[in-house]
């Protein structure tokens, strides 16, 4: 594929902006009726499976955390998230837009992500609904446990 063709593809894929790959395993959290499924299949159509629930039992190549405010304490589902990755992985954590049910602060997310030892590397639009930061936990950090 030419260097124009993926950047076409990421403007009509939501997952590849995010920097999703084929054949990776992505674990979600937080499934609920109101996530957004367009974004959800691009991730399927992209990683060429299924995305893994909150049962899978090994650890994944990303985590896709849906959290709302009333959803309980970010930080405690940061550092669970923590554990379903691999060294250095990455989490996806999505969150309502300002005004939409379920809005978080982006101070109490920066708080949270640091708290929970992720480094935040990027927030943005994923969807109309949606904003996503990207939290990556360093290496060193959790090759140290």
């Amino acid at each position: 594929m030419s260097a124009t063709a993926d950047h076409a593809e990421e403007r009509t894929n939501p997952a590849a902006r995010l920097g999703f790959q084929p054949e990776q395993v992505v674990q979600e959290i937080g499934f609920d009726d109101d996530v957004d499924h367009e974004l959800r299949e691009s991730i399927e159509e992209l990683i060429g499976g299924e995305l893994v629930d909150e049962e899978y039992d090994d650890v994944a190549d990303v985590v896709v955390l849906w959290f709302r405010e009333d959803d309980g304490d970010l930080t405690d589902a940061l550092v669970d998230a923590t554990q379903l990755v691999d060294d250095g992985g990455l989490v996806w954590l999505m969150t309502p837009k300002t005004g939409r049910d379920g809005y978080v602060e982006p101070s109490d997310i920066n708080e949270a992500a640091q708290t929970a030892g992720f480094s935040q590397t990027k927030s943005l639009s994923v969807a109309k609904d949606w904003a996503g930061s990207r939290l990556v936990t360093p290496k060193a950090a959790k090759s140290k446990r």
